[in-house]
């Protein structure tokens, strides 16, 4: 990968609005600006917005964090997107995703041995990745499995963290070190 496009700013050049934005950040999450937030850091609002609905995503879901940890999983590996799977893999497997699921997921084939809502999952991330939409049969199983909050928060999760990997692909963020955990398909 070529270099990082969108490096950390150096504090003597940030604007009051990417400060506030980046004091905002690590108040929030006890932790200091990483992976995607980087590069949104230049544009303030956004890095604000998207932080916050990342943490609702992420923390107040009405999925499992099992669930949730799957949907990155699978946006990580269409997007081929190192940061997310290395922060994500191991978040995922600490939810519960079984290890052999995981790796499926990686090697870009559809997993064996999934439960009923990881199989809905899968199915919902995958039509909606393909196709742009989901069918029917797919949508009235998400449906009695999730409920609507569920959809809501399925189609949430799907668009948040494809914006975090586009962000991440464009700018070229490297991965903490350097590894590229996802091989190309």
């Amino acid at each position: 990968m070529s270099a990082d496009r969108m490096p950390p700013l150096a504090d003597e050049t940030l604007t009051d609005a990417q400060r506030a934005a980046a004091k905002e950040f690590a108040a929030s999450r006890g932790v200091q600006l990483f992976g995607p937030f980087v590069p949104l850091l230049r544009s303030p609002e956004l890095l604000s917005n998207a932080s916050a609905m990342g943490q609702h995503l992420r923390y107040r879901s009405s999925l499992p964090l099992k669930l949730s940890e799957l949907v990155i999983l699978l946006i990580a590996r269409q997007w081929t997107q190192q940061v997310e799977w290395q922060i994500h893999h191991p978040a995922a497997l600490k939810a519960g995703l079984s290890p052999a699921i995981a790796q499926a997921i990686a090697e870009g084939r559809r997993p064996d041995g999934m439960d009923e809502q990881e199989s809905a999952v899968w199915e919902f991330c995958r039509e909606l990745h393909t196709n742009r939409a989901v069918c029917d049969s797919t949508y009235a199983t998400a449906l009695s499995l999730f409920g609507e909050q569920g959809i809501a928060d399925l189609c949430g999760l799907n668009g948040y963290y494809t914006l975090l990997a586009m962000t991440m692909n464009v700018a070229r963020t490297p991965t903490s070190d350097g590894s590229t955990p996802l091989k190309p398909l």
